[in-house]
């Protein structure tokens, strides 16, 4: 029995893990990175209304929506349509050291950016160590 494959089917599913289709947009981008204090979290969303925009934190869990959608209208013809659209979700799983409390988002030139605060108790600080008596009740340390 002989088998024909198509050459190309792999390639295809590729493609749309990446890209997406018409009925599962790709994706969302992202960078994320500590700056000092902070932890940033950079979302590509070119031509996405700001309205549509909606993040949640539930837990260490945050969550990001966006809509983008396609011109529409009684004299509105569609000549091409490459770029996906519907809604896109991304979750990323937040660490116990960010405090989510303090979370900031905005939206420029196509970016979603959020701006976390690494948590006061996460931050490093220094530990005073005190000399005492002996007979404390304390066991002594012999180097």
């Amino acid at each position: 029995m002989l088998m024909r494959t198509d050459p190309f089917r792999e390639i295809d599913r590729l493609a749309e893990q990446f890209f997406g289709t018409a009925a599962r947009p790709a994706m969302m981008h992202l960078d994320a990175y500590r700056d000092g204090d902070y932890f940033y979290a950079a979302f590509d969303l070119p031509g996405v209304d700001p309205d549509s925009i909606d993040c949640t934190v539930e837990r260490n869990v945050l969550t990001v929506r966006a809509e983008r959608r396609r011109p529409t209208g009684e004299r509105v013809e569609l000549v091409a349509a490459e770029r996906p659209m519907g809604t896109f979700t991304r979750q990323l799983f937040l660490g116990d050291t960010l405090d989510t409390d303090q979370l900031e988002a905005g939206y420029d030139n196509g970016v979603l950016t959020l701006r976390i605060p690494v948590a006061e108790r996460a931050k490093p600080r220094r530990v005073t160590v005190t000399a005492g008596a002996s007979g404390n009740g304390h066991r002594q340390l012999n180097a």
